[in-house]
């Protein structure tokens, strides 16, 4: 068994929230940096930067033969305002998914002077497109038909930030469907597991998992959360997650 450090709740500069200095060169050049193994970058409600995020990866892999694995995800945003980490096995997935959830944002644009902009990138860093509806709305897709496409896609789901008081699923819910068979939840960084368990018992059956949520460089987690797998597949990740 290997251990492998992880962080699988980045966003980029798409998300409105997230920094300029969020581009798809300084997420890898960090991750590597910090010595990490797998990471995830999961704008709200789009995948529009991870061609370039994944190609900027396997370049540096060819230059350095330093390793670095992309988790290709989504975090989505549900009608009932719980956001739910969206993980799929490939780059192709993942854009399917982030075209059907497109369909399904809220014609609402974007205003980039509240909200900040969202900006796609290609794998120099330069600027190739914006997105105009709004990120951060909540889509008009159910918790449990969203599992049932990411599953068709090959993909798991993995509720984020369950601890929170809005915007998890348990502040939504007040619970887990047991038809979206989860196994696994991503607790805030700050908070241990012990309390979430303490907090919710029911959580006992399930796994999990720390996330950065990081919207700015530093804040991207160091050689700090591990998991052990056999092996450094991606789907290996995504199994070990669902």
């Amino acid at each position: 068994m290997e251990k492998v450090a992880i962080d699988l709740h980045i966003h980029s500069l798409l998300s409105p929230c997230g920094q300029a200095e969020m581009t798809p060169n300084n997420i890898v050049n960090m991750a590597l940096i910090k010595e990490l193994d797998f990471i995830a970058v999961t704008d709200h409600n789009s995948a529009k930067n991870l061609p370039a995020i994944m190609a900027v990866a396997k370049e540096l892999a060819k230059e350095t033969e330093i390793g670095l694995c992309i988790l290709p995800g989504i975090e989505v945003t549900t009608k009932e305002e719980a956001h739910i980490l969206a993980y799929l096995p490939t780059l192709e997935a993942a854009m399917a998914l982030d075209e059907i959830i497109y369909q399904h944002l809220p014609d609402v644009s974007n205003q980039k002077e509240i909200f900040g902009p969202q900006i796609i990138m290609d794998e120099h860093d330069q600027i190739i497109g914006e997105i105009d509806k709004l990120l951060i709305s909540a889509t008009d897709i159910g918790v449990e038909k969203l599992w049932q496409i990411v599953t068709d896609l090959g993909g798991i789901l993995v509720p984020a930030h369950i601890d929170r008081k809005s915007y998890s699923i348990i502040a939504s819910l007040g619970f887990i469907p047991l038809e979206l068979d989860v196994k696994t939840c991503e607790v805030s960084k700050n908070q241990s597991f012990e309390k979430v368990l303490a907090n919710f018992r029911f959580f006992k059956d399930y796994q999990f998992i720390h996330g950065s949520d990081a919207h700015q460089l530093e804040d991207i987690a160091e050689r700090q959360y591990f998991l052990e797998l056999p092996d450094m597949r991606r789907q290996t990740l995504i199994d070990y997650l669902g």
